[in-house]
């Protein structure tokens, strides 16, 4: 079992006061966005504790995923905490830490399909490791920002670009979700559909960043429930589907397949 109680609790987290909480900070200003980049593209140096604290609780993967070409630092049996209760992981909970299949999804996409993002202007909302954002570079993007309201992912994703011989990716740790945006020709985001609540504020806020800007969106996920049966289904067009991995289906319930949609309200 991943991370003994923290993944039990995971759905209703993931739903719960952090992410609520991040929900009411509505009506920044997409300046913030670049001011936060700018931030962390003029090579603000990782805090040594932080960095030590993450290379020594994680394991390098290289395998068991959808991606083989990209190497990440997530949690597996052979670290800590995999075991260790999850009240004694002394930060918020490291969803980072988990390559989720949806994020599997896009980036296999990304991968596969470069022409989708290169010479593109892109923004991963809930990025997480960084797998997709990393995946977008890797394709060709003109510029792909990192979005992830936990200031630990963001430490990871510069480990993460580090692993895979890359400079750290700008990430931003404010909650977009219901902000004025710039124009981005690309939004993607992955295993985000973990409540209704969330479910209908991304629904509004991606509605908008299609119709003011053309903005094109691609959502990864394996099939959760607030996702097939949340009225945004009716926008959704399926445009790949992969078979995962046995390890990441034992780690996901048994989730047999992730599914790349393509977001046309």
């Amino acid at each position: 079992m991943i991370f003994t109680g923290w993944r039990q609790r995971l759905p209703h987290l993931w739903g719960g006061g952090i992410f609520r909480k991040g929900l009411k900070q509505k009506n920044q200003s997409s300046c913030l966005l670049w001011r936060c980049c700018h931030w962390k593209t003029n090579g603000r140096p990782l805090d040594p504790e932080m960095r030590t604290f993450i290379e020594k609780n994680t394991e390098v993967v290289h395998s068991g995923n959808l991606t083989p070409e990209i190497s990440l630092r997530l949690l597996t049996p052979r670290c800590r905490f995999w075991h260790e209760k999850g009240a004694l992981w002394p930060y918020g909970d490291p969803y980072w830490a988990i390559y989720w299949p949806g994020g599997q999804a896009l980036s296999r996409y990304f991968l596969d399909n470069p022409e989708v993002v290169r010479m593109k202007k892109i923004l991963d909302v809930g990025s997480g490791c960084g797998a997709t954002a990393i995946a977008a570079v890797m394709s060709g993007a003109l510029q792909v920002v990192a979005s992830d309201i936990d200031p630990v992912a963001a430490a990871a994703m510069v480990l993460n670009c580090e692993l895979n011989n890359m400079d750290p990716l700008p990430v931003v740790t404010k909650n977009l979700i219901g902000t004025e945006m710039d124009a981005w020709d690309l939004i993607v985001l992955g295993d985000m559909f973990y409540s209704e609540e969330l479910a209908d504020s991304l629904h509004q806020w991606l509605k908008k960043c299609t119709q003011v800007h053309g903005t094109k969106v691609l959502i990864g996920d394996p099939g959760r429930p607030y996702l097939v049966t949340h009225q945004i289904q009716k926008q959704l067009h399926k445009v790949s589907e992969y078979a995962l991995p046995q390890i990441t289906q034992q780690e996901n319930n048994g989730s047999t397949s992730t599914i790349v949609w393509h977001y046309r309200p």
